[in-house]
């Protein structure tokens, strides 16, 4: 997923995108342990997704964090 669509989407959003992710990611290391080789060129990318989303909603929630204190402190 691109780093500007995953900006564009909410943060209820992210999250959803973020389980998908994770249970992709999942279902792709079990597979893997079964000794199926199917998915695994997609490990890196989920892993990749995956940090992406959870950079974002840090982002966001340190921005919600600090404004906050900042108008209070003016």
């Amino acid at each position: 997923m691109e780093l500007e669509k995953i900006r564009t989407l909410s943060d209820e959003e992210l999250k959803l995108e973020e389980a998908k992710a994770a249970e992709q990611l999942f279902r792709v290391r079990f597979a893997k342990s079964l000794g199926k080789q199917e998915g695994l060129s997609n490990l890196r990318s989920l892993k990749l997704d995956i940090a992406r989303i959870k950079t974002i909603a840090r982002e966001r929630e340190l921005v919600a964090k600090a404004t906050p204190a900042a108008e209070g402190k003016a």
